[in-house]
């Protein structure tokens, strides 16, 4: 992990299109502006576990589907 450290109004470059800009520090509280190409998905990590997770269950739902399908198949010939 690297380590850095920011004051308000500066900013992070990741690759060529990538930029995080620290806009406030309030407390224990950072405030950060994301400029990214729109096609880059930016979530809080709670959300995207979140997603990750549903991804997941529908993945499997959808596998279990295809084996009940293909039982029934074997089970009409």
């Amino acid at each position: 992990m690297l380590v850095l450290t920011r004051k308000t109004n500066e900013a992070i470059q990741i690759g060529d299109d990538i930029e995080i800009t620290i806009l406030s520090i309030s407390g224990d509280q950072v405030k950060l502006g994301i400029n990214a190409p729109k096609n880059i998905e930016i979530h809080r990590k709670e959300i995207y576990l979140s997603i990750q997770e549903s991804n997941n269950e529908a993945a499997s739902i959808s596998l279990n589907l295809l084996d009940q399908i293909k039982k029934q198949s074997l089970n009409l010939k």
